[in-house]
């Protein structure tokens, strides 16, 4: 469990990456560059943890890509204080990030073998989410809803209205819709009945997956 100098270089090149292509929300490269992304990885692949690219990791799922990680965050756009719903807690990278930020974080993992160990890891690297759930992400967590931001980390073929329903008003629900190639679409909800929906170009995601037990 070594961050060495080296890695901080390293993800000092990452940030200054994100930057180029177009990441501005500070808070969100601040948070990059604090987050030992190379702990999050199986330690053969380390060299590879500060390479703007998606990873494979445990149970057929990925590390995202750092850039697909900084912008569904920057486009969530919560504050310190503010409460997240995270559904894909996968590695933690992202649960990570949002905790670096302050933010209190609620995250579901489907695959059980990934919940179990990202449940032992984070506390390790001092990163604690308000509660790490093993269970169907499609449904969302009715009981600690309202969320400020609902963020999806994996590619949903519609969008679940119960995640649109666990919105504040004002809060944004941030998924990557479609099958193969998804489209990263932001719905922010302007009333109790009332969405608006922003598109932000092509993304590839794993599949989420709904409850199959």
């Amino acid at each position: 469990m070594k961050d060495t100098f080296t890695h901080k270089g390293m993800r000092k090149r990452l940030v200054e990456t994100l930057k180029a292509k177009g990441i501005q929300n500070l808070q969100v490269l601040d948070a990059i560059n604090a987050i030992p992304r190379h702990l999050f990885m199986d330690s053969s692949f380390t060299e590879h943890a500060y390479v703007d690219k998606a990873f494979p990791i445990a149970a057929d799922q990925t590390i995202s890509q750092p850039y697909t990680v900084a912008r569904q965050t920057e486009l969530l756009n919560v504050k310190k204080g503010d409460k997240v719903l995270e559904i894909g807690t996968g590695s933690g990278y992202q649960t990570a990030v949002l905790l670096e930020m302050g933010i209190t974080v609620f995250s579901i993992e489907r695959q059980n073998e990934l919940f179990k160990k990202t449940k032992r890891f984070l506390p390790k690297l001092g990163y604690r989410p308000k509660r790490l759930i093993f269970g169907d992400g499609y449904k969302g967590l009715p009981e600690e809803a309202p969320y400020d931001g609902v963020v999806v980390t994996a590619g949903a073929p519609y969008v679940p209205k119960p995640l649109m329903a666990q919105l504040k008003i004002g809060g944004k629900l941030v998924i990557p819709v479609g099958e193969d190639v998804q489209i990263m679409t932001v719905f922010t909800r302007t009333s109790e009945k009332e969405f608006e929906k922003h598109e932000f170009g092509e993304f590839r995601f794993v599949p989420l997956l709904e409850d199959k037990n």
